[in-house]
């Protein structure tokens, strides 16, 4: 953990700043011997029983840290901007602010992804490579802004070895000034600062000492820089003989992948036929050419959940035909009803779509759509309803567009009837809607008949049983009626024989 990372950091007075990882204090501690102050959790981050000052390099031992809560009470109430939001407020409320609206943040530099602000502000201060940072430096003259990842080939560089080189001698330049000014002391005052001199003689022999590493040292750089040089100009030479290798061989990469994007496109096209191809073969698989189609719907109950919830109000059926060059329909079912009909019926509506063979067909569509609702029991009291369209309505117009919109039944079957858990017309969470393009104008009479028949059968049965019925209800309805007329005829001779009968008795009829 770090201090408090905030955008208007430089407003603060200093003695709010941690001299350690330069944020907003964080439970702050002060040191006794300097009084200054820094994070509790940056004194941790220092190993051993001494912590140094990162403000005057002053050691204290642990022991002597304070935690300063009264001081943290003077910054709560500082007027902060988030570091991550143009948010404001007081300290107090900052860490509640970055946990509720900052969870997972984000590093604006490496795009690493953290589970807490504080994770995130430790990996900007110490470890982050994308980040730009100052030069130990700076303050000698190198003014330079460097990756953090780069920062060993900068300590390489000869401008930072240049600034080292004076920062050493300017070390050297104090140690002698020093040294000249303790052999310039009178001889009068020898004894009374003979303890000074030798207390300041020893550090001042180790400071000499690190001048002398450090020199060392820059002339051990001095070396490597001139060796990096030599092989610099190895590994030049050797890539300006790869250079022309290395444009022969872009050239063939970039042909290779003119030929890689032209297979692609040509994959893609590939790809949208076979899916393509595919949708119509599942809507062969599906569909029927001969004006009927029964829709087999499963999953009943959360279909119907997911339309009482609208996640989704209605599901379409896949297309079918009238004949394999006639009209493409389909049905479109509202399971929780449509518009009045919401929540107290099923609404089930018939869709003219555009099919291939349109431009030869005749419209407006003027055919009677027939529905029917299976009764999955041996009762078969299917729910069967119907409708003739209304040629003036766009709905049966030519389609221009895929679908025209949906007309039908809005109040086919009443919701009562489906929740009720006897019902029939659910079974194993399937149901099963029938729907006939009457082209033969098929009497209402005949139509529990024909919805009667095996599904099962081919069309041509069918409708050769359909025709044999037909033609027996025409009998039985010709015979009823010949019953009757003979009926009336034998009543009307019935009372003209009484008349006679009066009329010979000499009865009067009024």
């Amino acid at each position: 953990m770090v201090g408090y990372r905030v955008q208007n950091t430089e407003s603060f007075n200093p003695t709010y700043i941690c001299s350690y990882c330069l944020l907003l204090l964080r439970d702050p501690v002060q040191l006794i011997d300097c009084a200054h102050r820094m994070c509790q959790s940056c004194a941790n981050e220092q190993e051993g029983d001494m912590i140094t000052c990162s403000e005057c390099h002053e050691k204290t031992n642990r022991n002597k840290l304070l935690i300063d809560r009264g001081f943290k009470n003077d910054m709560m109430i500082l007027s902060i901007v988030c570091s991550l939001c143009n948010w404001t407020g007081m300290l107090n409320i900052y860490q509640n602010h970055l946990d509720q609206n900052h969870p997972n943040p984000i590093c604006h530099a490496c795009n690493q992804k953290f589970n807490s602000v504080n994770n995130l502000d430790r990996h900007i201060q110490y470890h982050c490579e994308k980040i730009i940072v100052d030069c130990p430096l700076k303050e000698f003259g190198c003014q330079e802004m460097i990756l953090r990842i780069n920062l060993s080939q900068h300590y390489l560089s000869e401008q930072h070895q240049n600034i080292l080189m004076y920062f050493v001698h300017h070390l050297k330049s104090i140690v002698s000034q020093v040294m000249c000014n303790q052999l310039q002391i009178p001889s009068q005052t020898t004894i009374d600062h003979r303890q000074i001199t030798d207390n300041m003689t020893i550090p001042l022999q180790e400071i000499d000492d690190t001048v002398n590493v450090l020199s060392d040292g820059i002339e051990t750089l001095n070396s490597d820089i001139q060796r990096v040089n030599t092989e610099s100009i190895h590994h030049k030479n050797t890539l300006d003989s790869l250079i022309p290798q290395l444009s022969t061989l872009k050239i063939s990469i970039e042909e290779e992948n003119k030929v890689l994007d032209s297979i692609k496109i040509n994959q893609e096209v590939l790809q949208q036929d076979v899916e393509s191809m595919g949708q119509k073969l599942n809507d062969m698989k599906m569909s029927s050419y001969d004006g009927t189609f029964v829709w087999k719907i499963n999953d009943v109950q959360e279909k119907m959940a997911a339309a009482q919830s609208d996640r989704q109000t209605s599901i379409y059926s896949p297309p079918f035909y009238s004949s394999s060059t006639g009209y493409k329909m389909c049905l479109r079912l509202y399971l929780n009803g449509d518009g009045n009909a919401r929540r107290t019926h099923m609404s089930l509506f018939f869709v003219l779509m555009r099919g291939e063979y349109d431009a030869i067909l005749k419209f407006p569509f003027a055919y009677k759509v027939i529905f029917c609702l299976y009764d999955q029991s041996n009762q078969h009291n299917h729910i069967i309803d119907s409708f003739k369209p209304d040629i003036k309505s766009n709905s049966f117009q030519r389609p221009r567009s895929d679908m025209n919109i949906a007309s039908g039944i809005p109040k086919f079957v009443p919701l009562t009837k489906l929740q009720n858990d006897k019902n029939t017309y659910i079974r194993d969470n399937t149901m099963y809607i029938k729907v006939i393009i009457d082209f033969d104008n098929i009497p209402k009479t005949m139509l529990p008949y024909v919805l009667s028949l095996n599904p099962g059968l081919t069309y041509s049965i069918q409708q050769t049983m359909i025709q044999q019925e037909n033609v027996r209800q025409e009998r039985l309805l010709a015979s009823s009626t010949t019953n009757i007329q003979t009926d009336q005829s034998t009543t009307g001779n019935l009372q003209d024989i009484d008349t006679l009968s009066n009329i010979s008795s000499g009865n009067n009829i009024n």
